[in-house]
């Protein structure tokens, strides 16, 4: 009977495996070298955080602020009831902060761009009345006044002659 209950194979390191040995003086892994690999790749699989994607629910195009709403409210939904791993929900969380202030200031813009332009408008508007008050101003304020003529020939000026 084996009194030793310590593998008796060595690791990759070289130092003993302290994995429990079974009858054959090895731990599982040491007399199964490839069940190891297996394994590893089974739980590889289940543990594997790629989006699983619900061809049911594509995602909605996220051009408004409620569109964004909407989906990280589904987003909370997915990942409270299993659907959502929590580091793909923390990752579309990263990715939804960052459409919506890109949706704010592309907002922003839009809104400067139209009171730029309203302001332009005015300013042109106001100095084109200022030029007319101006113009009738100059009508106004002489009625008598008219442009200066050209002399005609033979005419005196008051010129020295």
């Amino acid at each position: 009977m084996n009194f030793d209950f310590r593998c008796k194979a060595k690791t990759k390191s070289g130092e003993p495996c302290r994995a429990a040995a079974t009858e054959g003086g090895l731990c599982f892994f040491h007399a199964n070298p490839k069940k190891a690999a297996e394994l590893g790749r089974i739980g590889g699989q289940k543990k594997n955080s790629r989006a699983r994607v619900d061809a049911a629910a594509p995602l909605p195009t996220l051009d408004t602020a409620l569109a964004v709403r909407d989906t990280v409210a589904r987003l909370i939904e997915d990942l409270h009831s299993g659907k959502l791993h929590p580091k793909m929900a923390s990752g579309f969380s990263s990715l939804l902060s960052l459409q919506l202030r890109a949706l704010e200031t592309s907002d922003l813009e839009r809104r400067l761009i139209k009171l730029e332009q309203l302001v332009a408008k005015i300013v042109a508007a106001a100095e084109k009345k200022r030029r007319e008050a101006e113009d009738r101003s100059w009508r106004s304020a002489d009625t008598s006044w008219e442009p200066p003529t050209e002399p005609k020939e033979g005419s005196t000026t008051g010129g020295s002659q």
